[in-house]
């Protein structure tokens, strides 16, 4: 015989499945976007340690490439810590509109049941931290070859908590810009805008290097470049198709468009420098390639491959033109073009999703959002990230110019960073 509890069990149970009760509903983990996610996220790691290390690296002077790879390989692992301790929380840890406060700060709450979406808690902070290591990391190349190793570590530390996490929180967050509409799948505000235009104010403050721009220097190592700059390609797709955080046809379609627009950038880059140099060169490709991964980055969830044809045509024509502007004609020493390639591109993608939604087959289009309307909100998401990032970057950079200085004297800068601040050197023969 069946008792009292064991008969309103199985009565329960019955009405359950004929949907005459409602079953709780509990936040499940989806092992396909687990397992993606934990893939994405190595490949992010992958751009930094050892992608833009590599391209950046071979950019500079062999008496330099030591201490390029040494300011990456030190932000990564200091991001890495900062994340951990504020950074997470402060973008991804409240609802506030400009701050998500400290509440999960050294991830405090979140335990081995946390859920993020269809995520272990765990792995979207990690994912998110890989983020947070590229971007400060992206920054490096604007100040290569005279700049003290102490302010590059204060001011990305300072950086990461004061301008990176808060516009992430308002932009992925929930904060102002989201409830406003932005779109920036993948970070062309949050990344690419935020170091672009930091890198630019960092550049000016510091100052040009000794033989800029009466000599230009060529690459060292051209070949590091290339590496480098594949490396960030293939890890991309896990920036990219990754921010779609699901294994699902978002992220086919990002994966995608994020490899058309590279291919076509790097094609018309090489076009460019073809026709005005007679000889097209690889770095010149490899740069390229990168121009098209940035401006693809924003809309990376919003157009087709056609419309991603359009951005990468177009990364190679305004970002290769905001290089002549920048190195030429203002004689800015943004030593390795981060605002020209990274932050005229994130900008440009940015603004062109409204656009290019519609455009083609695979595009998502806009729904019942006009262009224009549509244009405004992300306008108002660049100007607004861009314009805080300037000021908060030169508030941090005039404090630390003050206090320890930002850059080597004129003897380690001749001798090179390599031995000057680092006692080492990449090459014996």
């Amino acid at each position: 015989m069946l008792g009292v509890k064991q008969v309103l069990r199985v009565g329960l149970a019955l009405m359950m499945v004929l949907g005459l009760v409602a079953m709780p509903a509990f936040a499940q983990v989806d092992s396909g976007d687990t397992a993606w996610i934990l893939t994405a996220t190595a490949l992010v790691l992958f751009m930094t340690l050892p992608g833009l290390a590599l391209f950046y690296g071979g950019l500079v002077q062999s008496k330099n490439v030591l201490s390029v790879l040494m300011q990456c390989f030190a932000v990564a692992c200091l991001m890495s810590v900062l994340w951990l301790a504020l950074g997470y929380s402060i973008a991804f840890g409240g609802e506030g509109p400009l701050w998500g406060g400290l509440g999960k700060a050294f991830l405090n709450g979140v335990s081995d049941t946390s859920v993020s979406g269809t995520l272990p808690e765990g792995l979207f902070f990690a994912f998110q931290m890989t983020f947070a290591i590229i971007t400060p990391a992206l920054m490096i190349g604007a100040f290569v070859e005279r700049v003290k190793f102490s302010a590059v570590l204060i001011f990305c530390a300072v950086w990461l908590v004061l301008v990176y996490a808060p516009v992430a929180h308002w932009v992925w967050g929930g904060g102002w810009l989201a409830a406003r509409g932005v779109t920036d799948f993948a970070g062309g505000i949050v990344v690419h805008a935020t170091a672009g235009v930091s890198a630019l104010v960092f550049a000016i403050m510091l100052g040009k290097r000794g033989h800029f721009p009466r000599e230009l220097r060529p690459p060292h190592n051209p070949g590091y470049v290339m590496l480098g700059a594949a490396m960030l390609w293939v890890g991309w797709f896990g920036f990219n198709a990754g921010s779609a955080v699901a294994a699902d046809a978002s992220a086919a379609r990002a994966m995608l468009v994020t490899h058309t627009s590279a291919a076509t950038a790097a094609l018309v880059w090489m076009m460019i420098e073809w026709m005005s140099f007679k000889k097209p060169t690889l770095v010149g490709i490899a740069t390229g390639t990168i121009a098209g991964l940035a401006t693809i980055t924003p809309a990376a969830g919003s157009v087709g491959p056609v419309g991603a044809l359009i951005i990468g045509a177009l990364a190679a024509v305004v970002c290769y033109g905001a290089v002549v502007l920048i190195r030429t004609k203002l004689e800015i020493d943004d030593s390795l073009d981060v605002f020209a390639v990274h932050g005229v591109g994130g900008i440009l993608g940015t603004l062109l999703i409204p656009f290019l939604a519609s455009v083609g087959p695979m595009a998502p289009g806009l729904g019942e959002t006009s262009i224009g309307a549509a244009f405004g909100v992300q306008l108002t998401g660049v100007l607004a990230v861009s314009a805080y990032s300037i000021v908060v970057s030169a508030i941090i950079l005039v404090l630390l110019k003050a206090i320890i200085g930002l850059r080597v004297t004129e003897t380690q800068e001749e001798e090179g960073l390599d031995t000057g601040s680092h006692g080492e050197s990449a090459y014996h023969f």
